[in-house]
This record gives structure tokens, sequence and C-alpha cells, in this order.
């Protein structure tokens, strides 16, 4: 791998994919496959027409790597679990995003946790070189710090975070559509 890609992650995909309107569908419905959205919605939030968004929702939906719905006069489109390849390429996104460092390196050692969600750019499917995550529980803090410096080098990627205990967590609303829960007790 060469400095340059080890520096910039998201050069490895482009690399594999072309189209960056792809690349940003993939992010924004295999990131947080819970959430659905619809073409002018993603359009706007990618600042792309709506052709190619349409065009590409249209490949990946005769590819069946996602589903649509129609409610109203507007169709909504998700990631379809059920394609064949669906873990594979939410792996290589999770692992193009610095996503998968955190998950083995800091949830899965952390001890007192109940949840774990992704916001900000990241959960909308955009490109982003912050992870900025919610962990719900009572994590050693000190140690919690130290994680996160350590994925930091990893991943070239800075971390920012908030921690809830569990009774403040209840007082707020993660929705699927800001909130990607990323790991549950």
């Amino acid at each position: 791998m060469t400095d340059r890609a080890k520096l910039y992650p998201a050069i490895m995909l482009e690399a594999l994919i072309s189209s960056k309107t792809r690349i940003k569908l993939l992010l924004r419905l295999f990131l947080n496959p819970e959430s659905k959205s619809y073409l002018r919605g993603l359009a706007e939030e990618f600042n792309e027409s709506t052709n190619s968004v349409r065009l590409e929702l249209a490949r990946f939906e005769d590819a069946g790597m996602v589903k649509s719905e129609l409610v109203g006069n507007k169709k909504y489109y998700r990631a379809n679990a059920g394609f064949s390849l669906f873990n594979e390429v939410r792996s290589i996104l999770l692992k193009q995003t610095g996503l998968n460092s955190v998950v083995e390196e800091v949830i899965e050692k952390l001890g007192d946790l109940k949840r774990v969600y992704l916001t900000g750019d990241l959960a909308k499917g955009m490109q982003s070189d912050i992870i900025s995550l919610v962990f719900v529980g009572s994590p050693d803090r000190v140690y919690l710090t130290h994680l996160i410096h350590k994925v930091e080098n990893i991943t070239s990627k800075k971390i920012q975070y908030l921690v809830y205990s569990e009774a403040e967590s209840n007082d707020l609303e993660f929705e699927s559509d800001k909130f990607l829960l990323l790991w549950n007790e």
C-alpha cells in the first residue's frame, strides 16, 4: 500500500469505483441499512443532480443491492440486507471509513457499554476525516481516551465522542437517519 493510500483510504475505494455518486450512495445506504431515503432528498444531501442519483439507484436496484417502496408519491430506497454480497459490501465500507478499527480496537475492549452510535457525516453516508461516536454506558474514561488515541493513529482519522449514562440516554432520541447503531450489548 502506498503512503498516499494509507493517508487517504477513500482513494482505494475511488480506484475501484469511479462514480463519486455511486460511492456516496453506497456509504449512505450500506453504513446505515435501517435508514431509507428518497431521490430528491439524496440529491440535495449529496449536492448532485437528481438524474445522476436516479441512474445509480436504478443500477443498484437492478442488481438487487437496494430495495424500494412507494410511500404516497415518494419512492424510498434502502439497502437490501438480503443481497448476497451485503455483508461483504458493508465490510469493505467499514474498513474504508475506519469504523472496523473502532469496533475492534475500542468498543469490544471497553467493558460496561450498552450501545454505541455513529453520528455526523459518516452516519449520513458521507466522506469524513472525523468519526463521531456516542457511547451509552459506563466505560472507563481513561482507558477510552487511550484506545481512541490508538485508533486515531491506525485510521489517520480524528475521533470525537460523547459518553452518556444509560439513564441520560433515555431522555435522548436516537433517530435512525442521524444515529447509526454500531454496536449493541
